[in-house]
């Protein structure tokens, strides 16, 4: 077979980032404890680059490569983009918050990088093998991200658990992908979707496969009933890692659905749109009831999380390019929107103390006017309060749900978004009505300052101004 070294040009970006990884573990080597800045730098400047580079190589048309195993399309350019800045958003809001805690180390940022690799991968596979080793490359990095706290009992256990639970969940997507290679032989998207077209390969093993491949899929989005692992995880890993966990993968996740159902099993879309349906409803269900008798601010935005995730269902299931363009829209604000509020968390912590409790966010107008109301912007995006953009992010994907006549299901969302509104305006409540509990200042460096203030304010700007985003999304499906 004949190599052409052209065919390499698609996958710039991952060899990059895969580079800037090894980069950033030499650097750290030899760098002391005061530079470790360097580290930090490297990996933040590198993202940035990675991201250009992703707009470079990126075209209207697709490309196929590696014997179509990796697919370079307008849906991947846009993910990864939004994956490498989302990433560089975590590292500036945790650089602080590591460095009082002893862990500003060069693991969190490779470990981190390779997180990224494994998202991006996941975005451009086109084939079940491509998309396993990306999504099990993004997993074994943030088990060991959740864990990077080494003297903490409470991280060290929600490592366990996300590790147990995870693999078992990657033994499940594992069985599918093996029951539908048997029914279709067929390994590579367009070769699935091609057989089961045909009416080929043995009805039952197929359904049986699609059923463990959506148990899989459900797992790593974290909806109901495959969400166990999420509260626990979010609450104890350090907010570092929480932050990192509750944005970027969800895109991961997104790209993961449309690979798998979209790409490759869209002539079953009548089998797992039911199953979405129910898992959407649980998990807003579930989601928005729960929260609202959490007293720890990073277990109910996990909550929360399993929420928005039924959110973002919807618009899959809605099976046409304005519900796949809806679903995106959701999963790139959604990321932006954890980003911001972890990223306040991580602004009211400071050494030896976790803003986790609801109480630590009492009277935060009276200690911070402008990051009060930043967090006010964010909870009301997440609540979906007009003007700003996570309305209209429910919205579009409201619309696809009508669109496609599943009425009682976008009826079904309104009211549990409305049941969901409670617990974020609490937050709000707390920060602008009660007395704060300490008069402690909030340490912060200009940077993360400055993204946290972009961060909220994007909130209304996006709202505000929906149809940029929008058409960027809606050109991935064009």
């Amino acid at each position: 077979m004949h190599f052409e070294p052209s065919t390499l040009i698609p996958v710039l970006p991952e060899i990059f980032v895969l580079t800037l990884a090894c980069a950033v573990l030499l650097v750290d080597l030899f760098v002391t404890e005061q530079q470790r800045i360097l580290t930090y730098a490297v990996a933040q400047i590198g993202l940035v680059a990675a991201a250009v580079l992703t707009l470079w190589v990126g075209s209207p048309h697709t490309d196929i490569v590696f014997d179509g195993a990796y697919i370079r399309d307008p849906m991947s350019d846009v993910l990864k983009v939004a994956i490498c800045l989302i990433t560089l958003g975590v590292f500036v809001y945790s650089k602080d918050y590591l460095r009082d805690r002893g862990l500003f180390k060069g693991d969190f940022y490779l470990l981190g990088l390779f997180a990224t690799l494994g998202m991006m991968v996941m975005a451009s596979a086109n084939g079940f093998l491509t998309i396993y080793l990306g999504l099990e490359l993004l997993s074994l990095s943030l088990y060991a991200m959740v864990a990077i706290d080494r003297d903490s009992k409470l991280a060290s256990e929600a490592a366990m658990k996300y590790y147990v639970l995870g693999a078992l969940a990657s033994g499940m997507l594992l069985y599918g992908i093996s029951m539908i290679y048997g029914a279709t032989g067929a390994l590579d998207f367009p070769g699935v979707a091609q057989a089961v077209g045909a009416g080929g390969g043995d009805k039952v093993v197929l359904a049986f496969g699609l059923v463990f491949v959506v148990i899989g899929l459900a797992f790593k989005l974290g909806a109901v009933p495959f969400h166990m692992w999420i509260p626990d995880v979010y609450q104890g890993a350090p907010t570092a890692t929480t932050v990192f966990l509750g944005s970027a993968p969800k895109i991961a996740a997104f790209a993961l659905a449309m690979r798998l159902l979209v790409d490759g099993l869209d002539s079953l879309q009548l089998d797992w749109q039911g199953m979405l349906a129910i898992l959407a409803v649980l998990s807003m269900a579930v989601g928005n009831l729960a929260a609202i008798a959490q007293a720890n601010i990073k277990r109910m935005l996990a909550y929360s999380t399993i929420s928005h995730v039924g959110f973002l269902l919807l618009g899959v299931l809605a099976a046409k390019p304005s519900g796949y363009t809806a679903a995106m829209f959701y999963a790139i604000v959604y990321a932006l929107m954890a980003l911001g509020a972890f990223g306040v968390v991580m602004l009211l912590s400071r050494g030896g103390f976790e803003a986790e409790s609801l109480a630590d966010y009492k009277g935060l107008n009276q200690r911070s006017p402008w990051f009060a109301g930043m967090m006010l912007l964010l909870m009301f995006s997440m609540a979906g309060v007009p003007p700003t953009v996570g309305f209209f992010a429910k919205l579009f994907v409201l619309q696809a749900v009508v669109e496609i006549g599943m009425v009682w299901l976008a009826v079904v969302a309104v009211a549990f978004s409305i049941i969901g509104a409670y617990y974020y305006i609490r937050i709000v409540k707390l920060m602008y009505f009660d007395q704060p509990d300490t008069d402690a200042p909030l340490i912060a460096g200009w940077d993360t300052r400055a993204l946290l203030s972009l961060n909220g304010l994007a909130m209304l700007f996006l709202g505000v101004f929906p149809a940029g985003l929008l058409s960027v999304c809606a050109s991935a499906f064009a």
